[in-house]
């Protein structure tokens, strides 16, 4: 069975960094891209970045020089890095995959909540 889990989350003060992990089962990274989406309350769910398998990576434009992902192939585990954290931020992030296409992979964690606050 396929199982993605998110960790990571949490309360942060704005300017603060966090890191998020998605550690999959049943399922190996390398052969998808993966990604992050995010859900903030009262928004729609939003792309957030991507890990392609050729190693290229992809940032929506609300977290481009602030967030990171990675991929750990050898743990089956992606990461999302995310620093200089602002409100509008606060949101249940997930781990998907195959990412980056016109709609979400079918593959999804459970969501890990991220809320930025002071």
């Amino acid at each position: 069975q396929v199982r993605l889990v998110e960790s990571g989350g949490g309360l942060v003060p704005p300017g603060g960094s966090l890191n998020l992990s998605c550690a999959g089962s049943g399922i190996i990274f390398s052969y998808y891209a993966m990604g992050w989406y995010r859900q903030g309350p009262g928004k729609q769910r939003e792309l957030v970045a991507v890990a392609n398998t050729g190693g290229a990576t992809n940032y929506a434009d609300s977290g481009k020089g602030r967030f990171t992902i990675s991929t750990d192939k050898s743990k089956n585990t992606i990461y999302l890095h995310m620093n200089s954290l602002k409100p509008e931020d606060t949101a249940v992030y997930s781990c998907n995959a195959p990412a980056g296409g016109t709609n979400p992979g079918f593959y999804w964690g459970q969501g890990t909540q991220v809320t930025v606050s002071s």
